[in-house]
């Protein structure tokens, strides 16, 4: 029995439990992973958007 290898194995399992334990804990207190701020589009940008989208749909629908 490789008595290294079993100390390298025990201490990598170590690891894999201390993250797992710390994301219980994040869990736990509330806390999420930190997210990205969320995007704001205008008004007049959403309805850019939809406008194109309206589009897209239509010519998909005319080659159907």
């Amino acid at each position: 029995m490789n008595v290294t290898k079993l100390i390298s194995d025990l201490k990598e399992y170590k690891n894999q439990l201390d993250d797992a334990i710390g994301v219980l804990e994040r869990l736990a207190s509330g806390r999420s992973a930190p997210q990205a701020p969320k995007r704001k589009m205008s008004a007049a940008t959403k309805k850019k958007m939809a406008a194109a989208q309206k589009r897209r749909w239509e010519t998909h629908r005319k080659q159907a």
